[in-house]
């Protein structure tokens, strides 16, 4: 998932040489992972969803609350705190990439992290 230079993987799967720089884009540390195994060049908290909509969207056991949820969150990329941890992941892209964005969630694809791929490429070619 991803561009050439945003990729995704999650914590557990091991490192791989190509991974560039690691960025873990959750909240929270990742459950029984130790910081050596991770291998995390970054931890930019400020990418993540807010915890209220990030509780609000786990609160749905139907699967109904994506397009909101994604919605949601694209309006929560535009504010301030978001807006300076989306340029400072942009620019360690552009400082030579890969750039490889790290995540605990089991269902990625559902997850705020195609979105947040789908915003940084759209600011960098917009840039």
């Amino acid at each position: 998932m991803g561009s050439s230079s945003v990729r995704v993987r999650r914590v557990y799967d091991p490192q791989e040489d190509g991974d560039g720089t690691r960025v873990l884009v959750d909240r929270l540390w990742p459950r029984g992972v130790a910081k050596e195994r991770a291998r995390i060049d970054r931890w930019l908290k400020d990418l993540t969803p807010s915890n209220e909509l990030r509780s609000w969207y786990h609160e749905d056991r139907t699967g109904t609350r994506y397009d909101d949820f994604v919605d949601r969150y694209r309006a929560e990329l535009a504010d301030p705190v978001h807006t300076a941890a989306v340029d400072e992941l942009v620019e360690l892209v552009r400082a030579g990439g890969p750039v490889t964005l790290v995540t605990a969630v089991k269902d990625v694809p559902h997850s705020h992290v195609p979105v947040l791929v789908d915003h940084v490429e759209h600011e960098l070619r917009h840039r």
